[in-house]
């Protein structure tokens, strides 16, 4: 069972912020995507918002189990930092879009990766660590 969320350490939170912003901010790209979707460009416009809203919902997910210490959420969140990294990089001829999103996707890598939060977030499949803190 996982600690309580209070005991989460501070590398975690910043990480499960920012993926929480993230979400929030394909979620906001969904709704533009949709609410501009012209007839030509249905099928495209639709399906668009609809990968934007199920990334966006499936990231906060992810800063909601971050939060709780949830292991599973490792994952998925590295490799969106590192599609965002990608991202930025492709988009480095304009630095107002590529700077944040870099900025954003090394602070969560770096936030996901402290000492801290792997501890936090380690998977030990014996049990021993757990049983290690039962008896303190």
């Amino acid at each position: 069972m996982p600690s309580t969320p209070s005991a989460t350490p501070f590398p975690l939170r910043i990480a499960a912020a920012l993926v929480a912003l993230q979400g929030a901010v394909l979620a906001v790209l969904a709704v533009l995507e949709i609410s501009h979707v012209a007839a030509e460009r249905m099928a495209m416009g639709v399906t668009t918002s609809i990968f934007f809203a199920g990334y966006g919902l499936g990231l906060v997910g992810c800063a909601w189990a971050l939060r709780r210490q949830h292991s599973w959420a490792r994952g998925p969140v590295l490799l969106t930092q590192l599609i965002q990294l990608g991202l930025a990089w492709n988009l480095r001829d304009f630095p107002l879009l590529a700077l944040p999103l870099a900025v954003v996707g090394i602070a969560a890598i770096a936030a996901m990766l402290h000492p801290a939060t792997r501890a936090v977030l380690e998977d030990d499949p014996t049990g021993s660590r757990r049983e290690d803190q039962q008896e303190d």
